[in-house]
């Protein structure tokens, strides 16, 4: 087998490239490419448990005409295949790499606009191009002779374990942390990070030998995180960059975005990691990131909510975001197919959870939708086009495991979220950054939204033929009226019906 395609970066290369007998001393790259084809020899199909780190490949073996191709766990590379009439399999870490070869036919797959007015994201296995499909997180695929298998080596399971204190979590997540940190780049590469106020990518920054942090800010003070991130590298001894984005550049960055997307998203953080992953590139290649622990230690602040939700989960928790009830999307959809719901997205990940807490079954859907369809795309598909590699320390399976064995009081309490984590972080941060309540990616776009000086192409594309192919007309109409009229929650029901169109303008326009 030959490696075709591949992102990623290989975490315990030094350990593999001892155990399968291959030249440590190779560049990354000719390194990368022998540990997973000698992987592939010696473990098949479970070769992925053998690998940390980040990866989506696929490997071609000319003699039986055989495709293999593999996505990591948590889905932090994109990993896209497509079957041609004629039989064929195309197949890529892009879905315009697809779309340029030969066999391709391309075709909008309209009933995911369903799922994406709720989710404001691209969540399970089909995409917006009608055929085309992503290859789910924790699994391989076979292609042979036109025939398609799909395997799953690796499933989140969750065994709390109350004989342990919440003190010995904390001191196995720090001790797991450390030695990551060792991993993620070699002695020769130099790496920034990015730092926002909260814990997460504090934590990451102390735990780093990075000498720069980067962060973004605004001058509306309320929405700007920028100062808290500059004190804590001040805390740190760390030097600190801050990327200021004005309205106009925001606005302006929207179809470059949605151009590299591939796929409509409908998180207004998505504009800002843009154009921050460009400022960062202008002075690394190289920045870490802090994504992963929020989902795996119970870090939003609704997991508080997750007892009182109970057994009713399962009927209306798709993941992180569900911004449109069916009953709206029935008023303002063109086509409304009653058996398109995100429910059955979610569906599946219940029944693996069953007879486990709630807050378990709300972090797994998290782990399994909202990660892989939002956090992992916006950060590896804007990182990628801006020529910046991001390596995410805390999205690990070793860092998992210790998550699936800790019980949910450890990870949420009524006062804190992340407790056993911030635990761990404040071996290394002082308290008031350790224990600092999370704000999330705050973004102006609820005020930027309703300026007349910055929504000429919001109120263009609402009124655009494109939109009449989708919507009725006057029902999105009297949406956006009433957001400008004062109700400023619905910024995010107007964004995600605009993010559609200009990617709808992208790609088939």
């Amino acid at each position: 087998m030959k490696l075709q395609e591949y992102r990623g970066h290989i975490r315990n290369w030094q350990p593999l490239c001892k155990e399968l007998n291959i030249d440590s001393s190779l560049p990354r790259e000719e390194r990368e490419a022998a540990i997973i084809e000698k992987a592939y020899d010696t473990w098949g199909g479970e070769m992925g448990n053998h690998i940390y780190g980040m990866f989506a490949f696929a490997l071609w073996d000319e003699e039986t005409n055989t495709v293999f191709c593999m996505r990591d766990q948590f889905g932090t590379k994109p990993f896209y295949y497509y079957e041609t009439q004629d039989g064929e399999l195309l197949y890529g870490t892009t879905i315009q790499k697809i779309m340029q070869q030969t066999g391709f036919h391309k075709e909008l797959n309209e009933e995911m606009l369903q799922l994406y007015l709720s989710l404001t994201y691209v969540a399970g296995e089909n995409t917006f191009f009608r055929g085309v499909k992503k290859l789910l997180p924790g699994r391989y695929l076979i292609w042979q002779n036109g025939r398609i298998e799909i395997h799953r080596y690796w499933t989140p399971t969750f065994h709390p374990d109350e004989t342990k204190s919440i003190e010995s979590y904390a001191d196995e997540i720090h001790a797991t942390l450390q030695n990551i940190m060792k991993e993620v780049k070699t002695d020769d590469e130099t790496a920034e990070s990015f730092l926002s106020g909260g814990v997460d990518s504090s934590y990451v920054l102390a735990m780093s030998d990075a000498q720069m942090s980067n962060s973004c800010g605004y001058e509306e003070e309320r929405f700007d995180e920028s100062k808290l991130a500059k004190k804590t590298a001040d805390l740190l001894g760390v030097g600190h960059s801050t990327c200021y984005i004005s309205p106009e550049e925001y606005f302006a960055e929207v179809p470059y975005v949605m151009k590299h997307m591939e796929q409509p998203l409908g998180d207004a953080s998505a504009i800002v990691f843009s154009l921050g992953c460009k400022a960062t590139a202008k002075h690394t290649k190289l920045c870490y990131s802090g994504e992963g622990a929020d989902e795996f230690f119970g870090g939003y602040n609704m997991y508080r909510n997750a007892e009182r939700y109970g057994e009713n989960l399962k009927t209306f928790y798709v993941g992180n975001t569900n911004i449109m009830k069916e009953d709206e999307k029935k008023k303002i959809l063109k086509k409304y197919d009653p058996d398109v719901l995100p429910i059955e997205i979610a569906a599946p990940i219940y029944e693996e959870t069953e007879g486990l807490d709630p807050l378990t079954k709300m972090s797994d859907v998290d782990i399994q939708i909202w990660l892989e369809g939002d956090i992992y795309l916006n950060v590896d598909k804007m990182s990628e086009a801006a020529g910046l590699e991001i390596r995410m320390p805390l999205t690990d399976r070793r860092i998992f495991d210790i998550a699936s064995r800790m019980p949910s009081k450890y990870k949420v309490n009524e006062e804190q979220n992340k407790v056993a984590f911030r635990m761990a972080a404040a071996k290394v941060l002082p308290d008031e950054i350790a224990f600092r309540k999370k704000l999330g990616f705050i973004v102006p776009i609820r005020i930027w939204m309703a300026d007349e000086r910055y929504n000429q192409d919001v109120q263009a594309k609402l009124r655009s033929k494109n939109a009449e192919k989708f919507f009725n007309m006057e029902e999105i109409q009297n949406i956006f009226d009433a957001y400008i009229g004062g109700d400023s929650d619905l910024w995010r029901k107007i964004w995600t019906i605009y993010t559609f169109l200009v990617w709808y303008e992208e790609y088939f326009d």
